[in-house]
């Protein structure tokens, strides 16, 4: 039997797990403003990300690391007021959470300012203590494992990630670490699929993929990529749905429903 949420039912950390249980993907896109937010909750989207994204999409910057906690706070504000169904995440933004205290209190902003359903940190099991911090104080947790766009000069650069035998073991192993420290979510970037697709079965919480294959139990992109309009070069992991829609609307709705249905990513968009 189908566990799709209900068009207007209120998407929880309990929707997603019965959705992995049940086998129903989960769709998922970024938004930096009220008017694009409320489109992704009309469209059907299960979660609605604030990325740190916005610094490269919004702000033309060279990558996420400028972005602040002011900035995050705003477009989290805005975005927040046009939702009424999708769950809403917010990514801590790069040095926001050097320490546990500050990131408490970063991550307690977010709920408490921007209503935020959930917070996403970068990292692997080097986050295992700050997991379980929150999580204790009631905070939902979105784990990011794979290419980390806060960690890019350390990683050597934008590629895909856990190609090699130890890197792959290590990603699994981190993956284990964040689900038993209380995270709630699991996001794959830039990983390959096989790998992706080991992560997911050994996990208990839903894992979400972008480059990462489609046996991941959902997908997420960024907006403005599948409108075609970011600036610069589209990542080989995307897809331009305006290519094949006739309103913003109508790609937003073809994404979600070739997510749904395992339509997307194909071969094309998925890395080996």
């Amino acid at each position: 039997m189908s566990t799709q949420p209900k068009k207007n039912a209120k998407v929880t950390i309990n929707t997603l797990r019965e959705m992995k249980e049940g086998n129903d993907k989960i769709a998922c896109l970024t938004a930096y403003d009220v008017s694009f937010a409320q489109l992704l909750d009309d469209a059907g989207a299960d979660i609605v990300l604030v990325g740190d994204s916005l610094g490269m999409v919004i702000q033309g910057l060279d990558s996420t690391i400028p972005v602040t906690m002011d900035e995050m706070i705003y477009h989290g504000q805005v975005v927040s007021r046009g939702l009424k169904r999708a769950l809403l995440i917010l990514d801590m933004p790069f040095m926001s959470d050097a320490s546990t205290q500050q990131a408490v209190e970063n991550a307690g902003r977010f709920m408490k300012e921007c209503g935020a359903n959930m917070v996403k940190l970068e990292g692997g099991a080097d986050q295992k203590e700050l997991v379980e911090t929150l999580t204790r104080l009631g905070i939902p947790v979105c784990a990011h494992l794979g290419l980390q766009p806060q960690r890019v000069h350390k990683l050597g650069g934008y590629k895909v990630q856990g190609r090699d035998a130890v890197a792959a073991e290590k990603m699994l192993n981190d993956a284990r670490v964040l689900e038993q420290a209380g995270a709630d979510l699991l996001l794959l970037e830039c990983v390959p699929a096989e790998l992706a697709n080991k992560v997911t079965e050994q996990s208990g919480i839903p894992v979400i993929g972008i480059g990462a294959g489609n046996q991941t139990d959902g997908q997420i992109l960024v907006l403005y990529d599948i409108l075609g309009i970011s600036a610069g070069r589209i990542p080989k992991f995307s897809k331009n749905y305006m290519q094949q829609a006739n309103s913003i609307q109508q790609a937003v709705e073809l994404y979600i429903e070739e997510v749904k249905s395992e339509k997307f990513p194909d071969n094309e968009h998925t890395f080996n």
